[in-house]
């Protein structure tokens, strides 16, 4: 079983925690407020109260032990840079930091960071992209012009084949599922009919995905 040890239980550290623990994996939840800790004992396989800009108490952690490491301080970028430095140096197999800004990324990856996380921005660019045009139910990045978008079908689809209506040559799209319903087909084959109520889910490019969008009505 997979082991993480995250450090800062602010809301993206807390909501990781909770996750990971849903998914089975074993979370060690470590904050110097115990209020941020209560909120998630309930969850996570063990809990510590400490201030991690000490050495001895990182040394108390064990680091080395975790498959991976997260450091997710948010309001005070100092301690976030100090404790992954600090973790880094005593064995942490891989340790992934919370950024803010790029400049923060920098230095964190500068400082013993193997992956930099930017969640609020993260989490910005997907509304801007999901709501800058209509029917993207989903949406995520892959590439600054592509990613895997769920949208509905074009109205003419429906009665009519994948291999029919030609989409990956026609619409420069592959289609990765096909949500009927409450069922989510994967893979479908080149004979699947569409349904009126249809949604799919494809990998394309932003550009190729929008010229579908316009032609569905609203």
């Amino acid at each position: 079983m997979r082991s993480v040890l995250i450090i800062g239980m602010g809301r993206f550290g807390k909501h990781l925690a909770m996750k990971f623990s849903e998914l089975g994996v074993e979370v060690m939840a470590v904050d110097n407020n115990e209020e941020n800790i209560h909120e998630v004992m309930n969850y996570v396989v063990n809990v510590k109260i400490a201030d991690c800009t000490r050495e001895d108490a990182l040394k108390s952690l064990g680091v080395s032990n975790f498959d991976i490491c997260f450091v997710c301080i948010g309001g005070n970028f100092q301690a976030s840079l100090e404790i992954t430095s600090l973790i880094k140096e005593m064995g942490a197999k891989k340790v992934i930091s919370k950024a803010s800004t790029a400049i923060h990324a920098k230095f964190l990856a500068r400082n013993g960071a193997d992956d930099v996380v930017y969640p609020e921005r993260d989490r910005a660019e997907k509304l801007a992209v999901q709501y800058s045009v209509s029917n993207i139910f989903d949406f995520i990045e892959l590439s600054v012009d592509a990613g895997i978008y769920e949208i509905p079908i074009i109205d003419h689809w429906a009665g009519n084949s994948i291999i029919g209506l030609n989409i990956r040559n026609k619409y420069k799209i592959n289609i990765l599922a096909i949500k009927k319903d409450d069922e989510v087909i994967t893979m479908p084959g080149a004979d699947y009919v569409f349904s009126q109520k249809d949604h799919v889910i494809v990998l394309g490019k932003q550009r190729d995905v929008e010229k579908i969008l316009k032609n569905i009505k609203e």
